[in-house]
């Protein structure tokens, strides 16, 4: 590096010529100028002010020395005198008065190369380096080599008191401030390392779960929003580590169309990997007229350290056989036989994979304790972010149904919707954990669970239950025939909503309600509000009909049960205290085209429920009621509106703009009061 020539200089000067750097102080000496003595003369140097002056004062000097401490610490002799210039180093990186992220920095890159050209340190020397740069790493991420070095000493030396009382403030560091591991995954690697030594520690999962809490902190909310996503992204790198090899060996392994089409591919792989594939046993050949469960012998894949064994079903491998003919790679859920009497896949992993599996899918589970966390966890995780080899694995699947288990019982939309999948096509937490999934293991009690939250939060009701009848109508069906209230209550408004069109089914289902004492109490009411229900759309009534104001939502519900509503088509609910529970009652009037709830309490559920049911409506007055994007965005299926007032409620911009392209026949809006106004 050199000074650029200025004034009257006609050739730049190199720092390592600089023999010393002086303010200028004596009487009558020219202002701001720094005096530098180099071979052969001095050069003055002149600034505009003092605080300039001071700034090239430092530099230079900051300059010289780390010139200085390369040269000395790039051909060390003694260690005993390399640690003192590393501790000299340290000491004038923290006093220098210059505010600048490579004042830091420097030191921690001389060191970071010293260590990696001198790989014949003892431990002691390892840690007496750790504890000298300790005070840099306080307010500074360590560059990439010195990560390295760190990790190697979590690895060697896990129970070091350098991990805990040097390394924790840098992990927590890391963990509250690092934007993007994928710009530095040395860092995230550090962490890794930093946490499996924690988990070596006697007390073991007690103090990771002792440094979880102090991520946290003690109040309800955490106050660093990185930290979250940073320990997923630490969880998920070190869960995927551990099918690693696995999944580089992918090529030489029955792959998930192979393991569907039952390997019959396999001279077609490189032979590199042992690879043996049993036939069907006669004996169990003879059996399956009367037998059931009867199963064919495994296929066997060994692959190093890992082992997988893959156990068909004659009814799976009719369906995969059916499947030969397609060329494209088969869904994840369907290659490992989603149904009811799906195959069980078993991967046993090495003892040092089977400690990092338990370790991170264990801190999953703590961050789903968390309430504040619960929401970004869930989100984090919808995608299903993790490998093939890991679903297939009954160890993860069962210690994660934990985390599932939780997503579940939370009553926030935003938290137990991510149960679904981010997109239609691809399958979610519900399809992997539904009887037939591949991660069920138990007898439906968790999918009772999820299906019970989301029916209670679903906006498309209709379109949920036609997926359930779709594709677990069976599973249905069984749980209610033992008596489960939510599978009964799914069985009755899909008779209900006209879900099932098969005569056959619908006999079957009324059988299956009718066989349990609260089937049959469910049903009787299902048949009581059928009748109720014909009444009500009888034709005859009024056209027009008006609540009074402080009206309920069993007011409405009376009010409707005393006679036929089948002409009314204008009803006004202003100014009542109805709420989103009236929309189950109103969306049984065939012939409602304008609903006034002007001032109500009517909020995004009942929004959401409106808009599956009464497509038909042409004017609604939402004006002054609690709705959100959330349940306005539903409106956006309900094609035959054409005056639509959302004054005074919670309506974005970007939402006002997306109803508009998605509602045709739109004529009259009023945004007056909101954020699209």
């Amino acid at each position: 590096v050199f000074l650029q020539p200025t004034g009257y200089m006609e050739n730049s000067i190199s720092y390592s010529a600089i023999e010393d750097v002086q303010l200028l102080s004596w009487e009558n000496a020219p202002k701001y100028c720094l005096q530098l003595t180099i071979p052969g003369g001095t050069v003055l140097l002149q600034a505009a002010n003092s605080y300039l002056r001071d700034q090239w004062f430092h530099s230079l000097q900051w300059k010289k020395k780390i010139y200085k401490y390369k040269k000395v610490l790039s051909n060390p002799s003694r260690w005993e005198v390399v640690l003192k210039e590393i501790r000299t180093l340290v000491d004038m990186a923290l006093t220098s008065p210059l505010q600048d992220d490579s004042i830091h920095q420097a030191p921690l890159e001389i060191v970071s190369k010293l260590l990696s050209e001198n790989n014949n340190l003892t431990t002691q020397d390892h840690e007496s380096i750790i504890v000298a740069i300790a005070p840099l790493l306080e307010n500074n991420h360590p560059p990439p080599d010195l990560c390295e070095f760190f990790c190697k000493h979590c690895r060697e030396r896990p129970r070091s008191m350098v991990v805990i009382e040097v390394f924790t403030p840098v992990v927590q560091r890391i963990l509250k401030h690092n934007m993007d591991f994928g710009k530095c995954p040395r860092l995230r690697l550090f962490t890794q390392e930093y946490i499996l030594a924690l988990n070596e520690l006697n007390a073991g999962m007690e103090v990771v779960k002792k440094f979880i809490q102090s991520m946290h902190g003690p109040t309800g909310q955490c106050p660093h929003p990185r930290v979250l996503p940073n320990l997923v992204a630490v969880c998920l790198a070190a869960i995927y580590s551990c099918y690693e090899e696995f999944i580089n060996s992918r090529d030489n392994s029955p792959s998930l169309k192979e393991i569907r089409n039952g390997c019959q591919q396999q001279c077609d792989r490189k032979p590199n990997l042992p690879l043996r594939l049993l036939h069907t046993s006669p004996d169990l050949v003879s059996q399956e007229a009367t037998l059931t469960e009867s199963r064919l012998k495994p296929v066997i894949v060994t692959s190093n350290e890992i082992h997988v064994e893959v156990e068909r079903n004659n009814t799976a491998n009719q369906k995969m056989t059916a499947n030969v003919g397609n060329d494209s790679e088969p869904n994840l859920i369907d290659c490992l036989m989603v149904s009811p009497t799906c195959s069980t896949m078993s991967i046993e992993l090495s003892a040092q994979a089977d400690r990092i599996l338990g370790c991170y899918v264990e801190i999953l589970k703590m961050l789903s304790d968390y309430d504040d966390w619960r929401p970004a966890l869930a989100s984090l995780l919808q995608p299903i972010p993790f490998p093939k080899e890991a679903l297939a694995h009954e160890k993860f699947t069962k210690e994660l149904k934990y985390v599932i288990q939780r997503f579940a019982e939370d009553p926030r939309q935003e938290v137990h919707s991510c149960l679904l999948s981010v997109r239609a096509g691809k399958d979610g937490w519900f399809q992997l954990y539904s009887p037939g999934g591949v991660a069920c293991d138990d007898d439906g009690e968790l999918f009772a669970s999820m299906v019970h939250i989301l029916m209670g939060s679903c906006y498309k009701t209709k379109k949920f239950l036609l997926s359930l009848a779709e594709n677990k109508l069976g599973p249905c069906m069984l749980l209610a025939l033992r008596g489960n209230q939510t599978m009964v209550e799914i069985l009755c408004l899909m008779l209900e909503y006209n879900i099932i069109d098969n005569n056959d089914t619908q006999l079957q289902i009324i059988s299956t309600l009718e066989s349990t004492d609260v089937g049959k109490r469910m049903y009787e009411q299902l048949c009581d509000r059928q009748r109720e229900l014909k009444e009500l759309q009888r034709k005859g009534g009024p056209t027009r009909l008006t609540l009074p104001s402080k009206s309920t939502d069993a007011d409405l519900a009376r009010l409707l049960s005393s006679g036929s509503f089948g002409n009314l088509e204008n009803l006004s609910l202003a100014f009542t205290n109805v709420t989103s529970a009236c929309a189950e009652h109103l969306i049984k009037l065939p012939s409602l085209k304008q609903l006034n709830l002007w001032s109500t309490q009517f909020g995004d559920a009942g929004l959401r429920l409106l808009s599956e049911h009464l497509t038909m409506l042409q004017v609604l007055n939402l004006c002054e009621t609690p709705v959100t994007d959330a349940g306005l965005l539903a409106l956006s299926s309900m094609k035959s509106l054409c005056s639509l007032n959302m004054n005074s409620t919670k309506l974005s911009a970007d939402t006002y703009e997306d109803l508009k392209a998605k509602l045709p026949n739109l004529k009259e809006v009023d945004v007056r009061y909101t954020e699209a106004w």
